[in-house]
Order: C-alpha cells, then sequence, then structure tokens
C-alpha cells in the first residue's frame, strides 16, 4: 500500500478550514459573553460601553434570579446523585454479568438520548400530576435524571471495561467478598470516570429546559425557565449575564474532566499487571 505524504499546502489548507470551523462553532458564544459586559440596554454587539451593572441586576433586591439559580443548582445536585447510582448500577450490570439480551437492554438504556425531549416531558408530566408531586425539585430531578444516567452509563460503561479484570479476580481469590472487591478494588479505579459522568449529568440537569418547563410551578422555575419565560414579553439584557454563566458552567465543568483524566493518566488501567514472567529465565530452563 502506497502511504501519501501530506503535503505543504495540504497542511494549511487544513489549518485554515480548521481555524474558520471553530471560529464559526466559538464566535455565537463570544458574542454572548462580550454584550453581557455591555451598557446598552438592547444588548447591542460590539457595546459601545462596558459595565458589571447587569451582573449586578441578577442580584439586586426583588430579583428572581437568585431563587431560579439556586433551584437549580439543587436540581443539578440531586440529579448527579440519582445519576451515579443508576449509572454505576447499570454500567455494572452490563459490563460484568452475563446479561441476557444485553444489546436490547442498552438501546432501552440510550433510548432517552434518542426521543424527542419534548415528549418525554410531557410523559414525566402525565406521570407526576396525578401525584401532586409538579413543581417538587425531587420531581424535577428525577425528571432530569432521565436525561443525565444514560450518558453516565455509557462514561461508567468505557471506564469499567478499562479497569483490568484480573484485580477483582486477585481480591476475591484471596477470600474478598463481592461488596469488599467493590469498594477496595472496583471503586477507586473507576473514581476518575465517576467523576466524569458527575460533572456530565450536572451539566445536563442544569441547562435543561423543556423537562423543568412542564415540571416546574409558579414557585419553581429553574435557571433555563427563568431565561424564557423573560425573554417571552420582553428584551432584558441581563440574560446575557445569565447566559454567560451558564456558558462558564460547562466550560468549567469540561476544565475539571480533563483535569480528572490528567491526574488518572487518561483513565487507562493497563499495565497494572504484568503479562510477561517478572524474572526472565535462561534458555531452555522453561519446564512444561
Amino acid at each position: 500500500m502506497i502511504e501519501l505524504r501530506p503535503t505543504l499546502a495540504g497542511r494549511i489548507t487544513l489549518a485554515v478550514l480548521s481555524t474558520l470551523i471553530l471560529l464559526f462553532l466559538v464566535l455565537p458564544i463570544v458574542v454572548i459573553v462580550v454584550t453581557s459586559f455591555g451598557k446598552d440596554a438592547f444588548g447591542t454587539f460590539p457595546p459601545s460601553a462596558w459595565t458589571f451593572g447587569w451582573y449586578r441586576q441578577l442580584l439586586a433586591d426583588g430579583s428572581k434570579w437568585p431563587a431560579a439559580l439556586s433551584l437549580s443548582a439543587l436540581v443539578a445536585s440531586l440529579t448527579t446523585v440519582f445519576s451515579l447510582i443508576l449509572g454505576m448500577t447499570a454500567a455494572t450490570a452490563l459490563v460484568r454479568s452475563d446479561l441476557p439480551l444485553r444489546s436490547a437492554v442498552y438501546g432501552l438504556v440510550l433510548a432517552p438520548l434518542v426521543i424527542p425531549q419534548v415528549v418525554i416531558a410531557l410523559g414525566l408530566f402525565l406521570l407526576f400530576e396525578p401525584a401532586a408531586m409538579l413543581g417538587s425539585p425531587i420531581a424535577i430531578a428525577l425528571g432530569h435524571t432521565v436525561l443525565a444516567s444514560p450518558i453516565a452509563v455509557m462514561i461508567l460503561m468505557a471506564t469499567l471495561k478499562g479497569i483490568d479484570e484480573r484485580l477483582e479476580d486477585a481480591a476475591a481469590s484471596m477470600g474478598a467478598g463481592r461488596l469488599t472487591v467493590w469498594r477496595r478494588i472496583t471503586l477507586p479505579l473507576a473514581m476518575p470516570g465517576m467523576v466524569a459522568a458527575a460533572i456530565f449529568s450536572f451539566i445536563t440537569s442544569f441547562d435543561e429546559f423543556f423537562i423543568s418547563q412542564f415540571l416546574s410551578s409558579v414557585d419553581t422555575v429553574t435557571l433555563p425557565v427563568q431565561v424564557f419565560n423573560v425573554l417571552q414579553y420582553n428584551v432584558d439584557p441581563s440574560v446575557t449575564a445569565v447566559s454567560a454563566i451558564l456558558i462558564a458552567v460547562a466550560v468549567v465543568g469540561l476544565a475539571l474532566v480533563g483535569v480528572a483524566r490528567r491526574l488518572s493518566g487518561s483513565g487507562k488501567q493497563q499495565g497494572l499487571l504484568p503479562t510477561e514472567p517478572a524474572v526472565s529465565l535462561p534458555a531452555g530452563s522453561e519446564t512444561s
């Protein structure tokens, strides 16, 4: 097979196209962040003057933004806990056990990522409305878990597949029970993946709109729903400040995932047990 070497013109073209695509993806985010510091009341870009007034307005007396922000943080925290419990349980069953119809079960677990969110939100509304749970942070968190848990399952499945099962077998051969093996061996090795799953679950819940809109009430409004309510009737420049906060949460979350991957050696567990003899034997001394 003939190997085609990249030419200088090809490298330059690839660099230019990659830069243009990256700018196209990042430009809307940059516009929002820059506009949030503008002094114009209608959020023009570029701003004619600079101010932190819109961020201070979020914390003004009588503002609904602090309550919405605290509720979103509470719901996202509960969703993270629920998603980790469900995700770790499902990932262990799919990776470590001989589950019948494993492909069908895996497809069922990932189904919420394919079904339109408005359909899921309507189904959750019909489920929680007879139980008088609309507006409850628990109900909203359970609804967000439907979308966040499949992401946690995918991350944790990849993490468990990267853990050398011989470590677990070695602990079991020395008399450790299943719970001890999971607590002393599996859980520490899977911790980087659990951190990544927790961060992605938190971000998914913090930015979720459709389920929050269907399950919220007048007194319990999450941050994305509050943004929608404000923009529905007028243009409030403080929305750009809220959007910048949402962007910052996502960026910080992705940065934490990168730190966790770097501290864990990119999540690889290879090489923990040697595959070759520890001591090399002289030629012809091997025994059958």
